[in-house]
């Protein structure tokens, strides 16, 4: 058939690294035997290190934080007087309607503020109270949702807005009582 000796297998005495038993032992030995010894040693190497327990190191922060109050109850005084929009402008907006961060219309840009003005009072006073894209929630702090209402008036009529002023609540109250 052929002249090339390696066409049969037969013909030729099978070579390759493992010639005795004892090679062969040795070999199937050490490939149970090394990944065995080298997860050992990376066990004992991860678990040697004195690692604090996650909040060890801020114990009494850590045990506060898990057992604190779900709500808190806030006295105010309720017969302190109404503050103008522009003092909570001052106080509570200027930061970022005042240098436009983080995309906030600024104070006294009339095309800022345009497509703003169209949406109405509500929408405004709304996305103030409630919070809107980077800006949080500004109701249920220092000041009531009529007086956040009043710094959005304060800032629209600045930007060219023509916003009344909203009514006090206590005289949209005795108004609405008075015309019954």
């Amino acid at each position: 058939m052929s002249d090339n000796p390696s066409a049969e297998p037969d013909d030729q005495p099978h070579t390759g690294p493992v010639k005795t038993p004892k090679q062969l032992l040795l070999s199937v030995s050490f490939s149970f035997l090394l990944p065995i010894a080298v997860i050992i040693a990376m066990v004992y190497y991860v678990t040697s290190a004195d690692k604090p327990a996650a909040g060890a190191g801020k114990l009494e922060k850590a045990v506060a934080a898990r057992i604190q109050k779900v709500g808190s109850v806030e006295i105010r005084d309720a017969n302190r007087p109404l503050r103008s929009g522009e003092e909570v402008f001052k106080a509570q907006c200027t930061n970022c309607h005042t240098a436009g961060l983080v995309g906030a219309p600024k104070f006294g840009d009339a095309a800022a503020w345009a497509p703003r003005i169209k949406n109405g009072y509500d929408a405004l006073v709304n996305a103030a109270v409630k919070g809107k894209n980077a800006m949080s929630p500004q109701g249920g702090g220092e000041f009531t949702p009529f007086e956040i209402g009043r710094a959005v008036v304060y800032m629209v009529n600045a930007a060219g807005g023509k916003f009344e002023e909203p009514k006090a609540p206590e005289a949209a109250a005795s108004a609405a009582s008075a015309s019954k």
